[in-house]
């Protein structure tokens, strides 16, 4: 097994999230709605991913970009908090930190983004020697960072040449382009994280099972996250579904999938079947939303536990 400083790099956007909760309805032109509560965290999938996979025992560095102002204090800070390493975190002095506006209404939501020093991540910024300090290198959010988009593909190749196993979860593109090179940097993967939209978006398939069927010849292994029905693995010639862990009282689905994102990776770079990754991870995405925010049902491996016993009734060991 390669010896490395790090169990996991990941390279992605970083912002600071803004949550309004308990509204009525969602906003209309012209006139002014409530929220019941509202809070601020650090947000951004790359990080909710870094900070759940931490807390689940790995090691864990992060390779980002944010400004030089409260929010960046506010992101290195929660890293500290999760014991994730920000030593590769860059921080630039001419942009601002970015941030999300969510609005939760019901079960569905509703956010607005403002990209800032997320924009300014460059392929630059990844080199070999940074790659070569982990096992697994994981990359999020690829249309929210047009600066490295382009190059994504190095990234994968540069990793690969290190010595590391990888994954990516591309998330929505807002500009609904979906112009991905899956054929170049597929192969490259390890492990592909799309949900149902993304990948049927991504292949302009009518179904999953479309969709998987033009990345097939591409991928290696492609897992499907299908929220509350659960998941779809893909590898090889055979699918596996495995239905979800229901909670009967979702208090917030943010960050699911890249909780399911943390359960899913922290046991595949331990040598875990697939098929126990994909339990693994559907039930850190039910863990997830127990609580309020990505990170806030993420303590420690033994409040995790604790969760999974009270609320799924499954032990951890």
């Amino acid at each position: 097994m390669k010896q490395s400083k790090y169990d996991v790099l990941t390279v992605g956007e970083l912002n600071v999230d803004l949550i309004l909760n308990q509204i009525d309805s969602f906003p209309e032109m012209g006139k002014e709605k409530l929220a019941g509560s509202m809070n601020l965290t650090m947000g951004s999938s790359s990080a909710i991913f870094a900070c759940n996979l931490s807390s689940l025992g790995s090691k864990v560095a992060f390779l980002g970009k944010i400004g030089v102002d409260s929010f960046g204090d506010l992101i290195i800070s929660s890293f500290h908090e999760k014991k994730v390493d920000t030593d590769l975190v860059l921080r630039d002095p001419n942009v601002n930190t970015g941030a999300t506006i969510i609005l939760n209404y019901s079960e569905d939501r509703a956010m607005v983004t403002y990209q800032g020093a997320m924009n300014e991540l460059t392929i630059k910024d990844v080199t070999a020697e940074k790659c070569a300090s982990a096992r697994h290198l994981h990359f999020s959010s690829l249309y929210l960072q047009p600066g490295i988009k382009p190059d994504i593909a190095e990234v994968f190749r540069i990793a690969k040449t290190a010595g590391l196993t990888t994954s990516l979860d591309m998330q929505w593109d807002p500009a609904e382009k979906w112009d991905l090179d899956f054929r170049e940097v597929l192969p490259l993967v390890d492990v592909f994280l799309p949900n149902e939209q993304e990948l049927m978006c991504l292949t302009h398939a009518a179904s999953v099972e479309a969709g998987l069927e033009v990345l097939a010849p591409y991928a290696k292994h492609i897992v499907v996250k299908m929220g509350s029905k659960g998941s779809l693995l893909h590898s090889g010639s055979k699918s596996e579904f495995r239905e979800s862990f229901l909670n009967k009282n979702v208090v917030d689905a943010i960050g699911a999938g890249d909780s399911f994102n943390s359960g899913f990776i922290h046991k595949f770079i331990n040598g875990a079947s697939l098929s126990e990754c994909q339990a693994f991870g559907n039930l850190m995405g039910a863990v997830n939303t127990t609580a309020a925010g990505g990170t806030t049902a993420f303590t420690d491996y033994t409040g995790i536990a604790s969760l999974a016993k009270k609320h799924f009734n499954v032990d951890l060991v």
